[in-house]
């Protein structure tokens, strides 16, 4: 079991750490009062692997409770838990600047003197920064190279993508999937619709399968597609994509599509890409015949 204790600098960046923590596959829980963390990582212990990975951020919003943290963490090392205390650190003049910006308050900026108030968290974190597994400062990273940097700390030694791709077969008549990043239209390949025996039939049944690609035009369509998309998924990858959705459609939903999508998702799968098939419309025809 893992366990990530985050802290730091008031704007330095914890927001986004999270964010990328559970991107990763972490549990992540924000403003955790450091005397609950020995009790919560105790149940996680005890989840029987379900919590194999937790990250926890504590910082100077706990108040008084924040003081607590080293007692805290003494009991957690007192477990056979993997810990790590992941510092972000900052410039004063960029936590100065991200400040103004986001027009939020300082925690400990009661007079509203952000300056006075980060030299005073500096001076109440400077213990538990020397106690900092990984410190990270992020006054000149970009997020992406923020997330990079993570990566290397939390991902290493993994060989697989973060990215979840779902390839998503569905009907232009039931409208475009509203957040698919790349769509291919698949009606100018012939339609099993018009063919007695598959009319009934699906893109998950081999017959279909089989006419859809019988085709030499639709053997080509599809290797044009798995050009493009293996092609363009590393540049996805590197600039940080977390979730990537291909969409294919036709006419309904339940032919075309669904062939190609199901080619196209098992490709991605012997690529080592985290890929979900889902197919939007596969039933919307029987579903809608029901009702009427």
């Amino acid at each position: 079991m893992r366990i990530v204790i985050v802290t730091g600098l008031s704007g330095a960046g914890k927001s986004q750490v999270i964010r990328s923590l559970e991107d990763f596959g972490f549990y992540c829980i924000d403003n955790m009062p450091p005397a609950m963390a020995p009790m919560f990582v105790d149940v996680c212990h005890r989840s029987q692997g379900k919590f194999d990975n937790v990250a926890l951020v504590m910082d100077i919003r706990g108040g008084e409770l924040f003081n607590e943290l080293h007692q805290s963490i003494d009991k957690i090392r007192e477990g056979n838990i993997h810990l790590d205390i992941l510092f972000l650190d900052a410039s004063d003049d960029v936590l100065i600047k991200r400040y103004k910006e986001s027009r939020r308050k300082h925690p400990l900026a009661e007079d509203g003197r952000i300056e006075d108030a980060i030299q005073k968290e500096r001076a109440i974190l400077s213990y538990i920064k020397t106690q900092a597994t990984h410190i990270i400062d992020t006054t000149d990273l970009l997020p992406k190279q923020l997330r990079d940097q993570l990566a290397n700390i939390f991902l290493k030694g993994k060989t697989h993508t973060d990215m979840v791709v779902n390839v998503l077969s569905f009907g232009f008549k039931y409208g475009l999937p509203k957040d698919a990043d790349l769509v291919f239209d698949v009606r100018c390949l012939p339609n099993p619709f018009y063919i007695p025996e598959l009319k009934q039939k699906s893109g998950m049944d081999k017959a279909v399968n089989d006419y859809v690609l019988s085709f030499p035009q639709s053997q080509e369509f599809l290797e044009k597609i798995k050009d493009l998309v293996s092609f363009s998924m590393p540049y996805y990858v590197e600039e940080g994509k977390t979730q990537l959705v291909i969409a294919l459609g036709c006419t309904g939903g339940k032919h075309r599509s669904v062939t190609f999508a199901q080619f196209l998702g098992n490709f991605l799968n012997s690529k080592e890409y985290h890929t979900v098939i889902t197919h939007r419309d596969i039933e919307k025809d029987k579903i809608l015949a029901e009702k009427s």
